[in-house]
């Protein structure tokens, strides 16, 4: 049974901060999407309040329950994650998105993508396992069965092919690292380790147009605005025109004349760069860093390290989204199909996002004995 006194420990601020950007998303959606097949402009305006919606009620059910409840299941939630990952690949189960990458579960009356959520529960699992850990991790050699312990349903989005939710993995596994106050000596090996071994590995295993938006990364001088680099040219072209106060909602010409592919969701930054300026996008980034500040407070304030590598997972993870979200619609970093968390259209994406933020408040609502 919930417990009111948790909520003197309730961390109000983020969760407005959550809610304001998740009206933005709504509004910015709404923009981007009055022009689409299937004639409703309020079509993908609606669906993502409901998401909202649907959110909310996940929130709450992360606050109801103790997160070390939770984590008692956690080799449980491994076993499940990665069942569902692998079921993608089932004919008759899995359905293909846009390009034929195999990434959705059909359940009857709905679909869900696992990628997403194998992030929330990677988080939670990694925790537990790198706590649990009797000696700590004290050589390179330690670092092995963690690594695994990402790197096996990261592989699994990787042959979907989902490679920018494969590189989220990354971020989560060294966040969680970083959290568990692993030497930093030990973390350079492993990024060296990385480099030498992993980016040519990386390499040989990408699909051809997944080099090709490499290559174009690489060679912004040479983009082919009607070719591979069409959709980043149209990005670029979009925020460019917004300028320093942008020309203004439901103005954004790139977006009404249909220019801008993936307005909704992989390029809805660009939408705001448009139709809000410098400005508008720099109170937007504004806010994710309050985000990522009071996630990090809750990890700093933890009564135990289950927490704190919680919390610190879950900072990692949405910064990580975020930075490369951003830098991908200007040409910082090559386009990957990573999501703006809470402003990009999409529901397995925003529940899972609105999942890990109610457990960040479990987190933070129990850092203290409840005081009578």
């Amino acid at each position: 049974m919930f417990d009111k006194k948790l909520l003197r420990n309730f961390d109000y601020t983020l969760l407005i901060v959550v809610l304001l950007i998740s009206v933005i998303g709504v509004i910015i959606i709404t923009s981007a999407t009055q022009l689409n097949p299937t004639g409703d402009s309020y079509y993908y305006t609606r669906r993502q309040i409901a998401y909202i919606a649907a959110g909310l009620l996940v929130l709450l059910t992360m606050l109801s329950i103790d997160y070390h409840s939770i984590l008692r299941i956690a080799k449980p939630l491994y076993i499940i994650n990665l069942l569902l990952l692998t079921a993608v690949f089932v004919p008759g189960l899995g359905r293909a998105a846009g390009g034929g990458a195999q990434r959705w579960l059909s359940l009857g009356i709905i679909d869900i993508q696992p990628a997403e959520f194998a992030k929330i529960i990677i988080i939670i699992t990694l925790a537990k396992f790198l706590v649990d850990q009797k000696n700590g991790i004290e050589d390179i050699y330690d670092l092995i069965l963690p690594i695994g312990h990402v790197l096996v349903p990261m592989g699994l989005i990787f042959l979907q092919p989902d490679l920018g939710t494969a590189m989220v993995f990354i971020a989560i596994l060294f966040g969680g690292l970083f959290f568990y106050r692993v030497k930093l000596k030990l973390l350079g090996y492993l990024i060296g380790a990385g480099i030498l071994v992993g980016v040519p590995s990386f390499w040989l295993l990408l699909h051809e147009y997944q080099r090709q938006r490499l290559i174009v990364f690489l060679n912004p001088s040479n983009i082919d605005p009607l070719g591979d680099g069409f959709h980043l040219w149209q990005s670029m072209v979009a925020i460019g025109s917004g300028g320093i106060t942008g020309k203004g909602l439901f103005e954004g010409t790139q977006n009404k004349l249909e220019f801008l592919p993936e307005a909704h969701t992989d390029f809805v930054f660009s939408v705001i760069g448009e139709e809000f300026g410098l400005i508008g996008a720099s109170i937007v980034l504004l806010l994710f860093l309050i985000l990522i500040y009071r996630i990090l407070k809750i990890a700093y304030l933890s009564k135990d390290f289950y927490g704190t590598v919680i919390c610190g997972g879950v900072a990692t993870m949405l910064l990580f989204q975020m930075v490369v979200n951003v830098a991908m619609t200007v040409s910082m970093m090559p386009v990957t199909g990573l999501p703006l968390p809470f402003i990009s259209y999409g529901g397995s994406g925003y529940l899972m996002n609105m999942m890990a933020i109610g457990l960040v408040l479990n987190v933070g609502m129990r850092r203290h004995k409840i005081m009578f």
